[in-house]
């Protein structure tokens, strides 16, 4: 589950949510509205999918 991924990724990063939300989708609410049940697109499953692989062979996060 994305959600989960997500959460994971953040808490390894020390990253906010809203942070998040603006660099992978443009949304400071994405993370909110998926913890609210909000079901995201396919395309930007794999959206937020490459920018957290990115990110982390950017920063070596993990």
């Amino acid at each position: 589950m994305l959600i989960r991924k997500i959460e994971v990724f953040l808490r390894r990063t020390n990253m906010p949510p809203t942070r998040f939300g603006r660099l992978a989708t443009r949304d400071p609410r994405f993370v909110l509205d998926l913890r609210n049940g909000r079901t995201p697109r396919s395309d930007t499953e794999k959206r937020v999918e490459h920018f957290m692989n990115a990110y982390r062979e950017e920063t070596h996060a993990f």
